[in-house]
């Protein structure tokens, strides 16, 4: 399975289509993450606190904690971040290694990175971030094409909890 099923598109395309709207209306995008479950339709929205590794540490301890109280079923982020062009990727590390950072680098892209993650895989795409028209503030960015991955791993992987069958032994409290 390569392309999101229907089901998860129909939560995420508003939530794209809001992220776009925020940037082209000069603001700025929050780092934000939506734990939701398909049965209850309830989606939590979190905001994740990226000032320091110890505080994204804890905000992913958060969304684990918040995805297994609510048995989620997805879990989404928009990120508003920073990325290499292309033709600078495969120098990557050395980039790392003299910058210390990509945001850093003189080669740093404004970009919009969105992931959702479920229990068939994760999806991400990242789209550049580019100006809308000619004002400084107003932003935007295309359409994603999202890529399909198994195995991601990273502080923000794996946040889901494991999905616990109704008739497995000790799968429900009465």
């Amino acid at each position: 399975m390569t392309a999101i099923p229907s089901g998860y598109r129909n939560i995420i395309d508003p939530l794209i289509a809001t992220a776009r709207d925020i940037l082209e209306r000069g603001e700025p995008l929050q780092h934000m993450v939506f734990v939701g479950n398909l049965t209850t339709g309830e989606t939590a929205i979190v905001p994740i606190d990226t000032r320091s590794e110890e505080a994204k540490d804890a905000s992913a301890d958060l969304l684990r904690r918040l995805a297994a109280s609510r048995q989620a079923d997805f879990v989404f982020s928009i990120m508003d971040s920073w990325g290499l062009p292309p033709n600078k990727m495969s120098q990557m590390d050395e980039i790392l290694e003299r910058y210390g950072s990509i945001g850093a680098s003189p080669y740093r892209v404004d970009i919009v990175a969105l992931l959702l993650e479920t229990r068939y895989g994760m999806w991400v795409a990242q789209m550049p971030v580019k100006p809308k028209g000619p004002s400084k503030r107003k932003r935007t960015f295309g359409v994603p094409e999202f890529k399909h991955y198994h195995g991601a791993q990273g502080r923000f992987a794996d946040l889901l909890p494991e999905k616990i069958a109704p008739d497995a032994p000790g799968g429900v409290l009465h």
